[in-house]
């Protein structure tokens, strides 16, 4: 296929020459106090020439140069407009440089304009597995560690073998493309050969943390009807041993369609499942003559992974990804904005039931080694995740924002106390990083380090902003909207805007949009949940503004907004001041109807000991109102024990809020301490 086709030269040299991404700084509304926090000042880290030439996004723009005589100039925004001014020219360009195994096909796309609906490389066929196990050699895979000192390792070869053994095994139990295969696993590496032989046969996984309750899995099993459920007897959390098999055992007859059940060593080398219909040992599996391994070609748009929403407010959606969109989406990611290659050592702090989980082994098809970790991110006093990065010489290491936050009000500077010699790229995500987070990641880590702030979500089990490893980085800014991605801010009057808070939306077709939604046969429920409000629009939910440096800022979830007095706040905004008052180790922003109009109530959990006086409620007041407006200011401060949050660790806004109106919150198995709701119930500050 011709790469440039049959697009006009002349035409993309004039739109790039209008694209203005260096909007001035000083154009700035002067009248906004808060407006002027965002301001970024000087970057706190610029790559260096020798790290932008060799970086994978300079080659790939080169290459397009030399295929199509555009010279971007090292200009990010230049190549990204030209990403979505032809995005059939712009995702063959990532087929063919991520080596995506596969035939395309002659067509890459029908329609971009149409969102939902466009059909990415419709006459194509590749597996997903196949792109993951590319590489048959002794490089390390997988790497599992755990929060004492025990440590597995699968190279590339051990780990194909695996796969094709349990295909074999899956194959002559029945399982056939389009079937449905359920995990209840902790992050292992049991868990990705799984999953890697659930889909070289072109069947559909679909995985939940073993911390869920059993209605939990039961509300998202059910409503798939998995015909294999994977189970480890138990895992280990905070140096305690925690019990799997009773809840699987609880999964199996809830769900008659599950016939196999097959139990994973984890706390017993012989775990006792005599109780559980149909269950198979993991060895008994395995346990068959070397066989190659053979990948069922699929379609592009077939079901490859069935991931959920949170449940805080109803039945879990569940959410079908692609085989293709999740894998050429990752590969971008993966290659053009984290950079990542064979020789890297990848570490995210993740379960099964979080879409980074699925993020992170998509780098199997970078070739790089992935270190899988299942326990608490402050074992060792703190430090398991830190000590890793030495230990593991990890050299793009993420976490959540909250976990850095958390680290920070430790006290503990890793850079004092480990080598981080490796550490080139640390990768943010779960909620929006602060300014003073980002700053904080510079002292306490190292100054030449790619810090990533990254959003998207289990939606598009990818980002629609995120990390160049070519840009500055600043305070509080994800860098840039990705490659391929339209991404944009839009107010109330659907409008585009810079520099003011909106929307955000994507305005054109991507491929990791999902397939729909599973038991929606006429797509009603998926248009309403992104499309209802902008028909052809994708509705993120975040609220948030784009920078004069072209960068993002989230300031929270849009159904979480604030709306004091009719002035929309996000709740980011009063976290960041929140985060500074070194008294306080959590909170959750809500907004309480109250007298025909709504308050802001600030929920704060202090250090041990310490107990909410005047003093220190005028010293939060304060810190907010000094660092945005008096709207921001809470009405109510409250002390609490424990914020509720859901299994991956994001703050439960919307189930605070029910809970403070005297509503119930449904299916609260969605929730990692679904007993802290019970903090939030009848506080007599609440009625006055």
């Amino acid at each position: 296929m011709l790469f440039l086709g049959a697009y006009s030269l002349a035409r993309l040299q004039a739109r790039l020459a209008r694209v203005d991404c260096s909007i001035p700084i000083d154009r700035l509304s002067e009248s906004d106090p808060y407006a002027m926090t965002t301001r970024a000042t000087a970057p706190l880290w610029t790559p260096s020439p020798e790290r932008m030439s060799s970086a994978q996004l300079t080659i790939f723009a080169e290459r397009v140069r030399a295929k199509t005589g555009l010279d971007f100039k090292g200009d990010y925004f230049s190549l990204h407009q030209w990403s979505i001014d032809e995005p059939a020219l712009f995702w063959q360009a990532v087929w063919e440089f991520t080596d995506v195994r596969g035939e395309p096909g002659e067509r890459i796309c029908d329609d971009p304009q149409r969102l939902p609906g466009c059909r990415w490389f419709p006459e194509g066929a590749l597996n997903y597995a196949e792109n993951l196990l590319r590489f048959d050699d002794d490089h390390e895979a997988l790497v599992e560690i755990d929060e004492a000192e025990s440590r597995r390792v699968l190279t590339y070869r051990q780990l194909r073998d695996q796969v094709a053994l349990l295909a074999l095994w899956m194959t002559e139990a029945g399982v056939v493309p389009g079937d449905r295969v359920a995990g209840f696993m902790p992050n292992c590496i049991e868990t990705v050969v799984a999953m890697l032989a659930t889909t070289s046969l072109g069947a559909v996984w679909s995985s939940c943390s073993p911390d869920f309750g059993t209605q939990g899995a039961v509300d998202r099993f059910g409503q798939i009807t998995p015909r294999l459920l994977f189970t480890a007897d138990g895992y280990h959390y905070n140096g305690k041993a925690c019990d799997s098999l009773a809840r699987a055992g609880d999964i199996a007859r809830a769900i008659p369609e599950i016939e196999r059940v097959i139990v994973v060593p984890r706390l017993s080398d012989a775990p006792d499942f005599a109780t559980i219909r149909d269950a198979v040992s993991w060895h008994a599996c395995l346990n068959g003559e070397p066989t190659p391994l053979r990948c069922v070609p699929c379609r592009f748009d077939d079901p490859l992974f069935i991931l959920y929403s949170s449940g805080t407010t109803g039945v879990p959606k569940c959410i079908v990804h692609g085989v293709g969109g999740t894998l050429i989406q990752h590969a971008k990611e993966h290659a053009l904005h984290v950079d990542i290659g064979r020789d890297d050592r990848f570490f995210y702090f993740t379960t099964c039931g979080w879409m980074m989980w699925n993020w992170l082994v998509s780098g199997l098809a970078r070739g790089a080694t992935l270190i899988l970790y299942d326990g608490s991110p402050f074992a060792r006093e703190g430090r398991r995740l830190i000590d890793a990065i030495d230990e593991e010489q990890i050299s793009v290491f993420g976490v959540g924002a909250k976990y850095l936050g958390a680290l920070e009000k430790s006290g503990l500077v890793p850079a004092e106390s480990h080598q981080l010699t490796s550490l080139r790229t640390l990768l943010s995500t779960g909620s929006p990083l602060p300014h003073e987070g980002f700053e904080w990641v510079y002292r306490a880590f190292k100054a030449d380090l790619h810090l990533a702030s990254i959003s998207g979500g289990t939606d598009i089990v990818s980002c629609f902003v995120g990390g160049v490893p070519t840009l500055p980085v600043y305070a509080g800014q994800l860098q840039a909207s990705g490659l391929g991605m339209a991404s944009a801010i839009w107010n109330e009057a659907g409008e585009p805007v810079v520099r003011e808070k909106g929307e955000l939306v994507c305005t054109q077709a991507f491929p990791s949009c999902p397939v729909g939604f599973w038991r929606d046969p006429d797509g009603s429920k998926f248009q309403r949940a992104y499309f209802e409000r902008w028909p052809g629009i994708w509705a993120h939910g975040d609220y948030g503004e784009i920078t004069p440096e072209g960068g993002f800022v989230i300031h929270g979830r849009s159904d979480a907004i604030l709306n004091p007095g009719g002035v929309r706040i996000g709740t980011a905004e009063i976290y960041r001041q929140v985060e500074r008052v070194t008294e306080v180790l959590d909170s959750v922003v809500v907004g309480q109807d109250w007298q025909d109009d709504v308050r802001v109530v600030l929920f704060v959990v202090l250090r041990e000991g310490l107990q909410l006086d005047q003093r220190l409620t005028d010293k939060i007041s304060t810190e907010i109102r000094a660092n945005t407006t008096p709207r921001h200011v809470p009405a109510k401060i409250i002390q609490v024990t424990d914020i509720p949050r859901t299994i991956s660790g994001k703050i439960a806004e919307l189930a605070v809020r029910k809970i403070i109106h005297g509503e119930q919150v449904a299916n609260q198995d969605a929730l990692a301490n679904p007993e802290a709701l019970g903090l939030f119930s009848g506080l007599p500050a609440l009625s006055q």
